[in-house]
């Protein structure tokens, strides 16, 4: 009878484990007594597991005296996460050209979030060629480092976003083409203010679980790229009962805001159309407050980054195609780059359309896009490194 407590005493304590590696998204690799089959995952879920977790703890904006600090110095860096990624093995491994002799001094801006990253790059290359000086400066801020390029006062500038859509129409406007903007690394996962994951939130009352973009833009846009017609009630999206005929109310972040812009050119728009938002949409100034819009309204549905999550809110599996597959924000989807809000990091430059970059500043984005530059991303522990694909995506800018 020992025996039979001590084997099911055993059993249990392996189903608690297989239980927590879902919940916190570690995979089979890094459970080693874990059976395989037992952490497999199906490829293209249909029903989901859901689990409890406490919300985060409320962030609050930068006081002004931090956000003076962070231009001059960079922004104060988060505690890091306890989980972190592996390197994709598919990843080129970097080969230095030996039949160049580079040479050359390059200036930069950079975000508030991202000189410790770039100098630990500019570091990591000079092994390599070490008559190519690259550099940031302060004021470190990616708004201001665009309105530089524009100016030609700088070579690049290092981004945790997309460009805003003015500085994109004033680089245009000087030189008849829109800069090049070469993603670099992942963002984070939810580190507040170091580009954490986007995710889209309902009621834990809610009994919806996934959601496709062409459902989002139906709800959220008045352009409706995708070709849907506008979804208003609970019942379009499959609830039935007393849910059927319950108004949608969507909560989103007043134009211009980099969540804002990262969910309308993800969701909203499609084939070079540029989405924009429904007037029906309820806007709130900033992302602080979005997550407990759904705490206190059942029919809420509205995005927020993953780092403010501070309300008992129900994330939901988000699909880019009807067909799936959809995922939810997990860190190890965010961190294989699986899950289609994962944030990016652009390095922006001055590249003429048919014509190269400058040998050095390709040769260092060379270096970025390999094993070896990502190792630099995952050496800091903070954001996420590319995947393959990702990386050969970005390589292809490089081209003339």
């Amino acid at each position: 009878m020992k025996n039979v407590h001590r084997s099911l005493s055993r059993s249990l304590a392996r189903c608690a484990l297989v239980a927590a590696l879902i919940a916190c998204g570690i995979g089979a690799a890094s459970a080693a007594d874990v059976p395989a089959a037992a952490a497999t995952v199906a490829a293209t879920p249909t029903r989901f597991v859901e689990w409890v977790d406490q919300p985060r703890a409320t962030a609050k904006p930068q006081t002004e005296e931090e956000a003076e600090a962070g231009k001059k110095n960079g922004r104060a860096l988060p505690e890091l996460e306890l989980l972190q990624p592996t390197l994709d093995p598919a990843l080129p491994a970097y080969k230095p050209r030996r039949d160049l002799k580079l040479a050359g001094t390059f200036k930069g801006a950079a975000s508030d979030v991202l000189p410790g990253l770039a100098n630990a790059w500019f570091a990591a290359f000079k092994k390599f060629y070490p008559n190519v000086n690259l550099s940031v400066a302060p004021p470190y801020a990616g708004s201001l480092g665009a309105k530089e390029l524009v100016k030609q006062n700088i070579d690049f500038v290092f981004v945790s976003r997309e460009l805003k859509p003015d500085d994109i129409v004033d680089f245009k406007a000087k030189f008849g083409y829109a800069p090049t903007s070469v993603p670099i690394s992942g963002g984070s996962y939810r580190h507040f203010g170091f580009l954490d994951a986007v995710g889209f939130f309902v009621s834990r009352d809610n009994s919806l679980d996934r959601i496709s973009f062409a459902q989002l833009d139906a709800i959220f846009s008045s352009t409706h790229h995708r070709g849907g017609k506008p979804i208003t009630t609970w019942g379009q999206l499959g609830l039935t009962g007393d849910w059927a005929d319950k108004p949608i109310h969507a909560y989103g972040i007043k134009p211009w805001n980099g969540f804002e812009e990262f969910v309308r050119q993800r969701v909203l728009s499609t084939d070079g159309k540029r989405g924009e938002w429904n007037d029906g949409t309820h806007y709130d100034k900033v992302v602080f407050p979005m997550a407990r819009h759904a705490l206190e309204d059942r029919y809420a549905i509205g995005y927020t980054g993953v780092a403010y999550v501070d309300a008992p809110v129900k994330m939901l599996a988000l699909g880019e195609n009807e067909s799936g597959p959809f995922l939810a924000p997990s860190y190890e989807n965010v961190a294989r780059a699986t899950y289609p809000l994962s944030r990016l990091i652009f390095f922006n430059v001055n590249k003429a359309p048919g014509k190269a970059l400058d040998p050095a500043l390709t040769e260092f984005l060379r270096f970025v896009l390999s094993r070896e530059g990502q190792q630099v991303v995952r050496e800091q522990a903070l954001y996420l490194p590319l995947r393959a694909n990702q990386v050969e995506h970005a390589r292809a800018l490089l081209e003339p």
